[in-house]
């Protein structure tokens, strides 16, 4: 393949990864405007972003053993075709419920979708230099678009209605799907590959199941009963699905991989990353609007230090790690964030200009974080297994985001509801003391008084809320980086397959 044709697939298969990963996080700016004009509960609010990530993270195992199977191009188109229709169906859903279904159905297709993005890239670059180089681009499109949908959210809103941010998708696939038809090689997968559509149930039952119980526990009134059976459930599942993986002559996971610890510390940056990422964006993006009376648009630009400085991360991390090593540039970079968010949380409250700067700092971080991960995970498995290798590393980044939402978004409404006490006698609803766009909605009933005090009340519940969950944040990413830099230091490392660092 030419050099000018290998740097067109990229941009292709980049194209598509954008409109994957921008749709974890797109609905961030639009949730108050989604939540007031569909009457979403907070329970469906919640599902409404969790289907996503959620069922992604279940369907990619496998799937990406599908396309090392069937051929990673014929899943990468069939992948458009379904995000396409679901977006159109996301963007008209006249009920909360049609929503969540349309995100599982956006979920499928993406899940089609990711393992061949990059499996392509690893089996189209074989110059080990270019490969890190691309899949440093590959990163800085991942982390940087997830970081970029609440931007793209915001602008939306500003001139249309919340379905824009589902209909922008319906073009962009039109183009990838009749450029990938024409551009992306055509390697035939192997027969010999078997699929396990039991498996891939299981691992999503189980993380379905593990993440509600998290959230249930965080409500105010929770179902210990239901909580305690999601749990059951969960952990069953996905013990079930270890378990027949360990027996399977071609499993969806060989757990043998994370016997290199290049590959098991690419999997932990990914997973901490993306927890600290989107767990803080889902908050941060609601402060803004809900808190500070911000415009999406305006939240949107106020987040954009975030994409900005992951975006030019990604791509000098791949520079650095032949140098550096997989291991010191993941832990840097894990540690970067956190300090970022370390600096944000002591000057949130002064002006905008003062804490943008540790906003991009923490996105420098994570940008070069995903990408020293994609790298490390990518490289410590052979070429016949890239797909299973790639839906590994997505699963991480999935993973991370269900649990950046469910564990962050639980901190969250735990001390919301801790912290909130209302004025007795205004009849205010139970549900108020959920969250806060509630809380904001019942006080539109009340009179001009009591509706400034109840609001005024939330507000400063929540605040005290995102502080915590910024602490948790930033605990966790201190957490991976000594974690990595624990394990690069003193376990001998399993030389990459075909990898010169």
């Amino acid at each position: 393949m030419t050099s000018s044709n290998r740097w067109l697939v990229l941009a292709i298969v980049s194209s598509a990864l954008f409109l994957i990963v921008v749709d974890i996080t797109v609905l961030y700016t639009a949730l108050p405007r989604l939540t007031h004009d569909l009457q979403a509960t907070a329970s469906e609010k919640l599902w409404i972003v969790n289907a996503y990530p959620l069922v992604v993270a279940g369907l990619l195992p496998g799937f990406g053993t599908l396309g090392d199977r069937l051929g990673h191009k014929r899943l990468f188109l069939a992948g458009l075709v379904v995000f396409g229709l679901a977006s159109l169906i996301a963007a008209y859903s006249p009920s909360p419920a049609v929503l969540i279904g349309a995100r599982v159905l956006l979920a499928a297709g993406a899940a089609l979708m990711m393992p061949a993005t990059l499996s392509i890239i690893r089996l189209t670059f074989t110059d080990e230099g270019e490969r890190a180089f691309a899949i440093g681009i590959w990163a800085a499109v991942a982390s940087g678009g997830a970081a970029f949908g609440p931007v793209l959210g915001g602008l939306l809103l500003e001139y249309y209605w919340w379905g824009s941010v589902f209909l922008i998708n319906v073009p962009v696939v039109m183009v990838a799907f009749v450029a990938g038809l024409v551009m992306l090689p055509n390697r035939r997968g192997s027969s010999e590959r078997g699929w396990d559509l039991i498996g891939s149930v299981q691992a999503m039952i189980g993380l379905v199941g593990i993440a509600y119980a998290i959230k249930e526990m965080g409500k105010r009134l929770p179902s210990w009963e239901a909580a305690l059976v999601a749990l059951i459930v969960g952990v069953a599942a996905m013990a079930l699905f270890v378990r027949r993986q360990r027996r399977s002559a071609a499993p969806l996971i060989d757990f043998g991989l994370f016997r290199n610890s290049r590959f098991s510390s690419g999997v932990a940056a990914a997973t901490a990353a993306s927890a600290a990422l989107v767990g803080f964006e889902l908050v941060f993006s609601q402060r803004l609007q809900l808190v500070l009376g911000l415009s999406p648009l305006q939240a949107g630009l106020l987040i954009l230090p975030i994409p900005l400085a992951s975006f030019f991360a990604g791509p000098i991390a791949g520079l650095l790690l032949p140098r550096l090593g997989a291991g010191r540039v993941m832990s840097s970079a894990l540690a970067m964030a956190g300090l970022g968010l370390t600096a944000f949380l002591a000057t949130y409250h002064a002006a905008s200009f003062v804490w943008v700067s540790a906003l991009a700092m923490m996105g420098f971080g994570i940008g070069g974080a995903m990408s020293a991960a994609s790298t490390a995970v990518m490289t410590s498995a052979p070429e016949d297994r890239a797909g299973m290798a790639a839906s590994v590393e997505e699963v991480s980044y999935e993973l991370g985001g269900a649990i950046g939402i469910a564990v962050l978004g639980s901190i969250m409404s735990a001390i919301y509801t801790a912290a909130l006490v209302m004025p007795d006698g205004l009849g205010i609803p139970a549900a108020a003391r959920d969250s806060l766009d509630e809380a904001l909605l019942a006080a539109e009933a009340l009179a001009p008084d009591a509706a400034s005090a109840v609001t005024a009340l939330a507000r400063a519940a929540f605040d005290r809320a995102f502080e915590g969950v910024i602490v948790a944040a930033a605990a966790l990413l201190f957490a991976g980086a000594a974690a990595i830099a624990f394990v690069d230091r003193t376990r001998p490392h399993t030389r990459a397959v075909r990898s010169g660092y």
